[in-house]
C-alpha cells in the first residue's frame, strides 16, 4: 500500500509543471496521501499526525528507484561562493535591491531556489547557514529600505532564530510563517520535538508554498483576482500579506 501510495505522492508533489521537490516534502506529501485531511474546513483546527514512519518512507523511496523531479543533497547544499559570480556586469552592486527571503531550512532554499524563485520575483534566497548576507547585498538594500523575509517553521525555536538575522539601518526583517495556528488551520502533518509539537514548511504542498512565496515577495496586494486555493490559504492565515 505505502508503494502506491508513493507513485500518487511523487506525481502530485511535482504538480503542475515538474514542479522539483525535496525528499522531506515528498514524505508529507506521502502522509496526505494516505492520511488526506487537507479538505477539511479550518475549523475545527487540529494537526495530522504522520501516517507512515520515516524508516518505512525511506525503505519505499528505496524500492521505488530514481524519482523525477527529487533534488538532490548536492543541489540542496549551502552556497559559499560570493554574490554576483555568475554575471560579469561592473555596475551590478550599484543598484536597488528591495527584497530577500531568508529561510530556516536550508533545504527549503534550494528548493525554492531550483524552481526559479530569484529570477522570476526577482528576490535572492537564501538558508540560514548560509548567513551573514554579504554586504554588498545588505548595501542594495539599504539604498531602498528594502525588507528581508523570513521563512520558518511552525515552532518556537524557528521562530527565535529569525531575531538571529542582523539588518543594517533601513532594512527590515519580516517573518512570513509559519505560525501554530496556521498549521492546524492547514491540518499539517506534525512533528513532535522537544519543546512539544511543531510543523515544518516542508509540511505545504511544493506548489501551494511556492505559489504564495512569490506573490508575497512580489507584494501582490490582496485585492487582486484569487486562484480558490490562495484564496482558501489566506482565510486560514498562512503566508498572508504582512501587516505594513
Amino acid at each position: 500500500m505505502i508503494d502506491r501510495a508513493l507513485a500518487v505522492a511523487v506525481a502530485r508533489a511535482g504538480e503542475p509543471g515538474g514542479i522539483r521537490f525535496t525528499e522531506r516534502q515528498l514524505y508529507y506529501e506521502l502522509c496526505r496521501v494516505l492520511r488526506p485531511a487537507d479538505w477539511i474546513p479550518k475549523r475545527p483546527r487540529f494537526t495530522v499526525a504522520p501516517a507512515v514512519g520515516y524508516p518505512a518512507f525511506r525503505a519505499a523511496l528505496d524500492r521505488f528507484g530514481a524519482v523525477p523531479g527529487l533534488l538532490s543533497e548536492a543541489e540542496l547544499a549551502p552556497r559559499r561562493a560570493p554574490a554576483g559570480r555568475h554575471t560579469a556586469e561592473p555596475d551590478l552592486f550599484h543598484y536597488g535591491l528591495p527584497r530577500v527571503l531568508v529561510c530556516q531550512r536550508q533545504e527549503i532554499a534550494g528548493m525554492l531556489r531550483a524552481n526559479g524563485m530569484p529570477m522570476e520575483s526577482a528576490c535572492p534566497v537564501f538558508g540560514l547557514d548560509e548567513l551573514p548576507l554579504d554586504p554588498r547585498l545588505t548595501a542594495m538594500m539599504s539604498t531602498v529600505d528594502g525588507t528581508i523575509y523570513y521563512l520558518h517553521d511552525a515552532s518556537p525555536e524557528a521562530l527565535a532564530l529569525g531575531r538571529t538575522i542582523t539588518a543594517p539601518p533601513r532594512v527590515r526583517v519580516l517573518p512570513l510563517g509559519l505560525r501554530p495556528r496556521q498549521a492546524a488551520a492547514m491540518h499539517l502533518v506534525r512533528g513532535r520535538g522537544p519543546e512539544g509539537r511543531f510543523a515544518e514548511v516542508a509540511s505545504v504542498n511544493p506548489a501551494m508554498l511556492l505559489r504564495f512565496t512569490h506573490r508575497l515577495v512580489r507584494d501582490v496586494p490582496a485585492d487582486r483576482p484569487q486562484w480558490n486555493g490562495l484564496r482558501r490559504a489566506r482565510s486560514l492565515g498562512f503566508l498572508t500579506w504582512p501587516r505594513r
